[in-house]
């Protein structure tokens, strides 16, 4: 007995034989073979339960790099016009020439999975509209949350449920920086050098402690969520860890709470916000005791309620595990959810309002008069001020004070801050 079941444009074959069925198999090109690229080689060639069918033919390499192993190759052209390549990788990260890459290989009728969120949060709507029209998947589990199957659970729920709120620690950097500081005391520098050494930050870390990391992970979220392409710009409030000291974790654990980087949506009618920023969980929150590198994003439907996604959101094997499930839901034909971008839900900055603690060398009382302000020690309590306003006014602050600091507060806390 033969069954056929349809890959792109070929046909899987599943022969019985006396002993076994065999499939014939899935060919791959990996783009870049650094951490993700290699973690993925190994799942692979590990050859356990379905990646047993998965077969790498090409990896591309830079063209000043020796190849060390046969499948190596410097040369995009040989990957793109080898009609047996089923799928490309792309873990090249960066914008271009990840950008075209993968414009190319959809292209030329091959599907694409990618782990690079910078390159999806600015084009997603590109990609996913040449894929329609070349017939091809375009899959990027990997690119929000790691091994967290956080973009498979956000589909789900989008199935039944308009989703209504997104938040989350999307950035395990900025995670483990915050989590070590309080643990040991220790200052952002001395914290981030230990983070550098373990690999979890890059030798440029600003993507991670700027929050533009988090940016990009909340936009590609957003753009599920709505069904609306919300491309990362300067005008989204954006605020990272840079200039937190050993100082303000203390205080702010004296006062019962942890300080976490947080990625944030809410959607009211028609209408969303959107932002990045420090956050002050009380000690008893999952949010307060997600520890080292983790990652915990949740979602709100209207009848699911809340759901908590928890888990490893880097490193090496569990980013390429989630590259994985989705080559493998290309082998299996398993649809994704279909997004058009074409809600009409519109950007307001300042449709949520919240309560902030702000730390600076000046006196800044003045800025934020309209909203209660009250001094808390070495810090000023701002109280339910709009978000776009909040960090229009410290974006005042800081071009006075490079060093300040400001964090919000959930729900209406933060008397006691």
């Amino acid at each position: 007995m033969i069954i056929c079941f349809q890959l792109k444009n070929k046909c899987l074959l599943l022969m019985n034989t006396r002993e076994k069925w065999e499939v014939t198999a899935v060919n791959i090109a990996i783009l870049g073979f650094g951490t993700v690229g290699t973690g993925v080689y190994k799942i692979i060639k590990k050859a356990s339960r379905l990646t047993q069918n998965l077969h790498v033919k090409h990896i591309l390499i830079r063209k000043n790099k020796k190849p060390n192993l046969p499948e190596m190759t410097d040369s995009i052209d040989e990957i793109l016009n080898d009609d047996d390549v089923d799928i490309v990788v792309e873990v090249i990260g960066g914008i271009e020439p990840a950008h075209q890459y993968i414009l190319e290989a959809l292209k030329h009728k091959k599907h694409v999975i990618t782990a690079n969120k910078a390159v999806i949060a600015r084009y997603m709507d590109e990609f996913t509209k040449v894929a329609a029209e070349n017939d091809t998947k375009f899959y990027f589990e990997s690119s929000v949350g790691g091994g967290i199957p956080w973009i498979q659970g956000l589909e789900r729920a989008l199935r039944v449920d308009d989703v209504n709120k997104i938040q989350g620690i999307f950035n395990g950097t900025s995670n483990f920086i915050l989590d070590q500081m309080k643990r040991s005391g220790e200052t952002f520098n001395d914290v981030l050098l230990k983070a550098q050494a373990l690999g979890y930050a890059e030798a440029d870390p600003s993507a991670d402690i700027d929050g533009l990391d988090v940016a990009n992970k909340l936009c590609i979220s957003c753009d599920i969520a709505y069904d609306l392409f919300v491309k990362p710009t300067e005008g989204l409030p954006i605020f990272g860890i840079r200039n937190v000291t050993e100082d303000d974790i203390s205080h702010f654990a004296k006062k019962g709470y942890t300080v976490k980087l947080m990625g944030k949506s809410h959607q009211n009618g028609k209408e969303f916000d959107y932002v990045v920023e420090p956050t002050l969980y009380h000690g008893n929150t999952l949010e307060a005791n997600t520890c080292d590198n983790y990652n915990l994003i949740s979602l709100h439907g209207e009848t699911i309620g809340n759901l908590k996604f928890m888990g490893q959101g880097a490193g090496q094997l569990p980013t390429a595990n989630a590259v994985i499930q989705d080559i493998l839901d290309i082998f299996q034909n398993k649809e994704h959810l279909k997004r058009e971008f074409k809600s009409k839900l519109k950007y307001r900055s300042d449709l949520t309002r919240s309560n902030y603690v702000v730390r600076s060398e000046i006196d800044c009382s003045h800025l934020f008069a309209k909203f209660n302000p009250c001094v808390r020690g070495d810090y000023l309590l701002v109280q339910q001020i709009p978000i776009g306003e909040m960090h229009r006014l410290m974006r005042k602050v800081l071009e006075k004070d490079e060093t300040a600091f400001m964090a919000s507060l959930p729900g209406k806390e933060g008397e006691n801050a």
